[in-house]
Formats: C-alpha cells, sequence, structure tokens
C-alpha cells in the first residue's frame, strides 16, 4: 500500500480526491489537510510515502510546506497541485523539493500514475504540460540525467519539433499528407524511444538535445 496524504484548502476538491482514491486497492489516503502548516504537522506525524499538496494554500504555501517536509523528511515524495498559468510557481515547487506536479484536471489514471512514479522516486511531469513549462523544465537541474542522444532520420525531427509545437495528431496528418492513426503510431514510438512517459517529456526531451528550440 501506498500510504497518501493530501493538502488542499477546498474541501469540495479533497472530497473528489478522497473518492478517486478510494477506489485505488494499492493506495491508502492516511489524512488530509487545509494548509501548509497543518500539512506539515500531519507529515511528521503520519509519515506518508506521497504528498499530494496544492500550491497555492492560505497561512503556509505548498512551496514552504514542501521546503520543510524535504529537510526534515527526505523520502517522502511529493506531487504539487497547479492551475494552467502558474508555470513559475510550478518551478518554484521543483526547487523547493517536489518530485512532480499535476494540473488539477488530471484524470484519474494520470493522479494513479504520478503516485506510482514519485512513490518509486521517479519524476513525473504532467501529461498536459505547457510548452513554455516544458521549456523551463528542460533548461532546468529538475530535467534530470541528459540521456545518451538517439539518431532520430528527418521526418520523425518533423514530428518532434509539430509535436513540440503543439499540432494535434490530425493536424501534423494533415500537414504531412499521413493518416492519423500513422501519427499516433509516430508519437508512441517516439516516446519509447526517448524512454519518457508522455508528451510532456518527449517536448524537455527534445529540448535538451537540441531537436527543438522554443521560439
Amino acid at each position: 500500500m501506498i500510504k497518501v496524504l493530501i493538502a488542499d484548502d477546498h474541501e469540495i476538491f479533497r472530497d473528489g480526491f478522497k473518492l478517486m482514491l478510494s477506489r485505488n486497492k494499492h493506495v491508502e489516503l492516511i489524512g488530509e489537510a487545509e494548509n501548509g502548516r497543518e500539512l506539515l504537522q500531519m507529515a511528521r506525524e503520519l509519515q506518508p510515502d506521497v504528498i499530494i499538496t496544492d500550491i497555492k494554500m492560505p497561512i503556509m504555501d505548498g512551496i514552504e510546506a514542501t521546503r520543510q517536509i524535504k529537510a526534515d523528511l527526505p523520502r517522502i515524495g511529493i506531487i504539487g497541485l497547479s492551475m494552467f498559468d502558474e508555470e513559475e510557481q510550478i518551478m518554484e515547487m521543483l526547487d523547493a523539493g517536489a518530485s512532480g506536479y499535476l494540473l488539477k484536471n488530471a484524470d484519474k489514471d494520470e493522479v494513479q500514475e504520478a503516485i506510482r512514479h514519485v512513490y518509486m522516486e521517479k519524476t513525473y511531469y504532467c501529461k498536459s504540460t505547457s510548452k513554455k513549462l516544458a521549456t523551463l523544465v528542460a533548461r532546468s537541474r529538475h530535467a534530470g540525467p541528459r540521456q545518451e542522444k538517439i539518431d532520430f532520420n528527418d521526418r520523425e525531427i518533423l514530428i518532434i519539433q509539430l509535436i513540440c509545437e503543439e499540432y494535434t495528431n490530425k493536424e501534423i496528418a494533415d500537414r504531412l499528407y499521413m493518416s492519423v492513426r500513422t501519427v499516433e503510431g509516430y508519437r508512441q514510438r517516439l516516446i519509447e524511444r526517448m524512454q519518457v512517459k508522455n508528451t510532456a517529456g518527449l517536448v524537455i526531451y527534445a529540448i535538451q538535445h537540441d531537436l527543438y528550440q522554443p521560439k
């Protein structure tokens, strides 16, 4: 069982999270906090495996709570929860010691995947990561160790660049006179070859290895 502690100042959001996590037999929700100070106290008392915390909270925000928790209890994996327009706060959360982040509209499968990855001491980037945030991560120390560069052919590099520019599979298919299914196959193979988990990881890899230069 993965012991999880959640923190958010909105009760209705915590209730939704509780319901979602209750359906996963491998996860046990051991507590919930409504601000960063309460989260810090509960983390010390309950010793969770993973914490999922909102970044913006009253009394003490998620960033400061994360910084203090990681100083006292470095083994705990922390996932930050954010809105779409909080790139700088997400980077501050990673700087404070968080191992990953999710946007608040993430579906249950992604939440559970993020919990598993962070529990296994891996970093998790939300699949809905914006190009701006992916660029910030790729140029920071949070991108992880640089992987060996892979040789891609011209068609693959073009598809990588279009994905980085946030073209949909259909838009790429129309532009390159391919079927949507063929593009989907390319995307999945590229993710597998790069050894990343989702499109956000693909974009970060591409920027790190000079396959794509953000404008």
